[in-house]
């Protein structure tokens, strides 16, 4: 029986002791991902026409073009006329809409293609372990899912072609709008986009928005004035909102008040503005101008949130960054909202304009807050505890991170499962990662930078997040060598390690885990010791580099044994029973499958029992005990369907329909195995799908229906020449090249049989060796 050794444990979990019992993350169903429409939208009717022009007469027909892309000035309102235009064409859309600010102007760092594709592909139900790490490969599953629907598809915010283009879906039957402050003239020439350029809004528009939003308070101005504070707003709706906001909330000041106090703001801002850009100027004037007016508390807080790590922020995020208690917190967020210098975006949830976040970041480090540093360390604190609670309730095994005392007043959100655990780190998440990076720039903080880091892997090897994963775990090192925390260092080489597992770069993992390991070694600390063996064996186990792999589970068990660590160690003799089981040392395996399986058992741990349970069935397919080899195989299949973990059921059918094979029952082998080909391709899991497909070219070749067989083992060669496993393709060549040799095409098993030889040649396992064996002398034999 073929397979890999890369399969002793779950997949995703480079530890061996990760306990989860379904998605982390919610089903989507159909996304409805638009915002809410714009209040008050008035104008654009010309903008608005051109849009509805360009769209196929009939409702049910498709648009004319599938891309719009509206460019124009900061703040001209282009994210306004796409929301307000996508919600009247949003009903032609049956399969939702999908929404995204991508960022491009704001302060911090745009979201990258990448990023974007694994949203959007989660909100389309695709299962975190299904997304692919390469680009280009997550660009062709978006397309692919996108075929057959019609998807609204928003970008706001966006650059370059360059960050916009693997977001196009290549079928009629979706829409994309794009908003940018460049014309992406790529976009139109290679891709058809219909561009639609605003200009600011024209002066009877811009009077009519002021009218419209003040009228109510000041129902008798004079036109000229309005007209004069239109023009000081240089005609930009964002700020003809913030302005008209300031005069709607001081019914009682003369609005020539208000227009003298404007203008001397536009002197302030030319004098420090040496472009010549009269929007900009204004704008920024219009911002100060409010910000003025606000009163001191507010006024504080808002400086505050230009220190804020993301763009986004809670309420209770936000009272940990001020120090207020929460009460406080949110009227004062009510009071900002109202002025129009953030916007709300769900309950206690707000975000700024990328405008006004870099305002409040200017604003912040020119009034020099007094308390800055401290206000950060407040907020980052916030989110590690936030995050360590999160973690706990979800159950993880994983080192503790010993944290600092909270240094705010605010409490860390109580999580009473499991599931809303994972909704706020899901939720968090941006933020997460900025406030590592923040924090790691920070003198003084880098402690709090490498622990939030830390505490942070384990959602990240969940849902697949390896950017966010290695950009936390390399700003989680670089703060701790700049403080020379020799015990951060090693949790950082230890995090990175396994996002290199997770993503097939092992010799990179190994130097990772063992820079950990020696400094673990260095520091007297036998658990990190003890965890760093166990990785490191499985990075090796990857590579089937079986005995060294062995070594590190003996050691690591050993250490684990010493310090009562029982869960721990319970993992590491699962984990080195597999790598004897792949030596050909039953007896022993199963022994320490039996230790282990007490130990599961006892902390009511589905996974581990059923990974025992797995190995036991090899172990008796191996013995030609094939009763037992069933009914291990099926015991765990149950534990998975029990459990509805996909995973498992999707893996351990792989040795179901072994040992169903084994005792002749094609039928049902036929089964395992097609449900375990479907379950792992929905995954994504491209070994596993190759090793059931394998298993499906076996039984038709029991069945003597050879020519299907071929295709299956066909199949099973094509995908795993796309990923790094050359034990499991070695063995599939082998498979198809036999099958071959069998309806006498022996000319096209010859070069399979030679590349699997040169596959074998780094292998000194005895598996290995048996098959280097069976190869080279089928290659020397004249037989056909």
């Amino acid at each position: 029986m073929s397979g890999s050794a890369g399969d002793v444990v779950q997949a995703r979990d480079v530890h061996g002791g990760v306990h989860f019992h379904g998605p982390m993350a919610p089903s989507a169903g159909t996304p409805r991902q638009l915002p809410a429409d714009v209040r008050e939208f008035v104008n654009r009717h010309h903008e608005l026409n051109v849009l509805d022009a360009l769209w196929a007469g009939d409702a049910d027909e498709l648009p004319r073009t599938g891309v719009y892309v509206l460019s124009g000035t900061a703040g001209v309102g282009k994210t306004a006329l796409a929301t307000h235009w996508a919600h009247r064409v949003a009903h032609r859309f049956v399969d939702g809409q999908l929404c995204l600010n991508m960022r491009g102007y704001d302060p911090g760092a745009p979201v990258t293609a990448a990023a974007a594709l694994d949203r959007f592909l989660r909100a389309l139900d695709v299962a975190p372990t299904a997304i692919p790490t390469d680009m280009e490969d997550r660009a062709a599953l978006y397309r692919s899912r996108l075929a057959e629907r019609r998807v609204l598809i928003l970008l706001d915010n966006v650059a370059t072609v360059r960050q916009v283009r693997p977001l196009l879906p290549g079928t009629a039957h979706c829409l994309v709008i794009v908003t940018s402050r460049s014309r992406l003239s790529g976009l139109a020439v290679r891709d058809g986009a219909q561009r639609i350029t605003l200009d600011v809004l024209p002066e009877n528009d811009a009077v009519a928005l002021l009218r419209n939003l003040t009228s109510a308070y000041r129902p008798y101005e004079d036109r000229e004035q309005i007209t004069e504070l239109a023009r000081l707003c240089a005609r930009l709706p964002l700020a003809l909102r913030v302005a008209a906001e300031r005069a709607a909330s001081r019914p009682r000041t003369p609005i020539a008040d208000l227009i003298r106090d404007l203008r001397d703001e536009h002197a302030v801002w030319d004098a420090l503005t040496a472009e010549d850009d009269e929007e900009s100027d204004a704008v920024r004037s219009v911002f100060a101008w409010s910000y003025r007016a606000l009163p001191e508390p507010a006024a504080r807080l808002f400086l505050l949130l230009g220190l804020h790590p993301g763009p986004q922020f809670s309420a209770p995020a936000v009272a940990a960054l001020s120090g207020e208690t929460l009460a406080t917190t949110r009227h004062l967020l009510d009071v900002l909202a109202g002025a129009h210098l953030i916007n709300q975006i769900a309950a206690d949830r707000f975000q700024f304009h990328d405008l006004l976040r870099a305002f409040a970041i200017y604003q912040a480090r020119e009034d020099d807050v007094p308390d800055r540093t401290a206000a950060l360390r407040r907020v980052v604190s916030w989110y590690a505890h936030a995050a360590n609670a999160a973690e706990e309730r979800i159950g993880t095994l994983d080192l503790a991170i010993p944290l600092p005392p909270p240094t705010s007043q605010t409490s860390r959100p109580i999580f009473e499962a499991e599931r809303p655990a994972a909704l706020w780190m899901d939720t968090e998440q941006d933020n997460l990662l900025a406030a590592v990076q923040a924090a790691a720039g920070e003198p003084g903080l880098q402690e709090l930078a490498w622990q939030l880091a830390a505490l942070t892997r384990r959602f990240y090897m969940r849902l697949n997040l390896f950017d966010s994963w290695f950009a936390s775990a390399r700003a989680g090192l670089d703060a701790a060598r700049a403080i020379n925390d020799q015990r951060g260092v090693a949790e950082m080489h230890d995090s990175l390690g396994m996002a290199c597992v997770a993503t097939q770069q092992l010799d990179e993992a190994i130097d990772h885990h063992t820079a950990a390991l020696d400094i673990r070694r260095h520091l007297g600390d036998q658990l990190g010791e003890a965890v760093s063996l166990n990785a490191l064996g499985l990075t090796r186990l990857r590579g089937r580099r079986l005995v060294d792999a062995a070594n590190d589970f003996a050691r690591s068990a050993e250490l684990f044994g010493e310090l009562g660590d029982n869960s721990w160690q319970a993992f590491a003799q699962m984990n080195l029973a597999g790598t004897l089981v792949e030596l050909g040392e039953l007896g022993r395996a199963t022994d320490l499958i039996g230790q282990a399986v007490t130990q599961f058992r006892a902390e009511d741990s589905a996974e581990g029992e059923g990974n025992s349970l797995r190995l036991l069935s090899r172990i008796s397919l191996h013995e030609a005990n094939i009763p037992d080899a069933v009914r291990y195989a099926r015991a765990a299949v149950d534990l998975a369907v029990q459990n509805e973990n996909r995973m498992w059921e999707g893996f351990w059918l792989l040795d179901l329909g072994a040992a169903q094979l084994a005792t002749g029952d094609t039928a049902d082998a036929l089964v395992s195995y097609q449900r375990a080909s479907s379950i792992q391709r929905r995954l994504n899991d491209r070994v596993r799908e190759a090793l059931a497909l394998s298993g499906t070219g076996r039984v038709y070749q029991r069945l003597d229906r050879r020519e299907e067989a071929i295709d299956f083992y066909r199949g099973a060669v094509l995908i795993l020449r796309t990923v790094s496993a050359p034990w499991t393709l070695a063995t599939a060549l082998n498979d198809l090249a036999a099958a071959f040799t069998e309806v006498g095409r022996r000319t096209e098993a010859e070069p399979l049989w030679r590349e699997a030889l040169a596959l074998l040649g780094g292998l000194t396992d005895p598996a290995a060796e048996r098959l280097r064996q069976f190869v080279a002398g089928s290659l020397t034999s004249r037989s056909q």
